[in-house]
């Protein structure tokens, strides 16, 4: 797990906002039914940056700050 600078961190957590919506780019874990293009909402940004979303498919699986990547969208 790489640490992230505080800095980094702050911009994160401005960036994507509670309530944000997110559609995801790439993951990389195999164990994850999400695909490229699922949409969701973002809960939090905990303290080593993961973005905590809550998938429209149901599941809460958190984007991890540095291998996993995800934009925003409007809707």
């Amino acid at each position: 797990m790489k640490e992230i600078h505080k800095d980094t961190l702050k911009l994160l957590k401005k960036q994507f906002p509670k309530g944000t919506r997110v559609a995801l780019v790439k993951m990389d874990d195999p164990y994850t039914t999400l695909k490229a293009g699922d949409k969701g909402t973002v809960d939090y940004i905990d303290d080593i940056g993961t973005i905590h979303v809550n998938w429209d498919k149901g599941s809460s699986l958190g984007i991890i700050y540095g291998e996993d990547i995800c934009r925003k969208v409007a809707d």
